[in-house]
């Protein structure tokens, strides 16, 4: 939600990307809408059934963990999923005709994901001109993460500048039928920890 309230206030239409890969948090999937609604110019739900991979808690029948931000990798993370997603949006990009894709991967309060890190984008931006037309024809594209290297705090601050609800977005990733946010898992450890540094109400509603 953030990042694209970023992208317009920098002056781009945004084209939204969500993703229903059969994520346990199924409530995000409303939650992009609704956000998307208010920010996106368009807005395309592309359907890719992950749990015939597996090998994480988001899409397996494995426990979220509610013990804090450890240390580690935890169960939580989807095997590429960054990578996935980017390619994907990649893909949309060069068929609309956009040269510029922003995430909003976070590398400073988060649970320790590689597809977060700097790294990463540096290096899908590099992918990306090898292996596109538009790329090997001198239309670049550019990987932007405005969020890379804020808190939470810094990021629910940014949301407050922009006038953005942020009872309107998920972050959750074990959430009640009724969609309340456990409170436990590490999404929401971060989420009400980054509110409460910035001195900001948090409205998630939890169970």
């Amino acid at each position: 939600m953030v990042c694209a309230a970023i992208a317009r206030e920098q002056g781009y239409a945004v084209v939204a990307l969500t993703v229903d890969y059969n994520q346990r948090h199924r409530v995000e999937l409303e939650a992009a809408k609704r956000i998307a609604a208010r920010l996106a110019d368009r807005h395309v739900v592309l359907p890719l059934d992950l749990r015939a991979f597996g090998g994480s808690a988001l899409t397996a029948d494995i426990d979220v963990p509610k013990d804090g931000v450890g240390e580690g990798i935890p169960v939580t993370y989807v095997p590429a999923r960054n990578t996935i997603f980017l390619s994907l949006a990649l893909g949309l990009a060069e068929a609309s005709g956009a040269r510029d894709l922003f995430i909003g991967v976070n590398a400073l309060d988060y649970s320790g994901y590689p597809d977060c890190r700097p790294e990463f984008v540096a290096e899908f931006e590099r992918l990306a001109k090898l292996a596109t037309k538009a790329g090997v024809e001198g239309e670049p594209f550019k990987i932007h993460a405005p969020l890379q290297d804020m808190s939470k705090a810094d990021i629910a601050r940014e949301a407050q500048r922009l006038g953005l609800d942020a009872g309107m977005s998920h972050s959750c990733y074990d959430p009640a039928a009724d969609g309340g946010a456990c409170g436990h898992c590490d999404a929401c450890v971060l989420r009400a920890r980054g509110f409460a540094e910035a001195g900001i109400a948090d409205l998630t509603r939890y169970t």
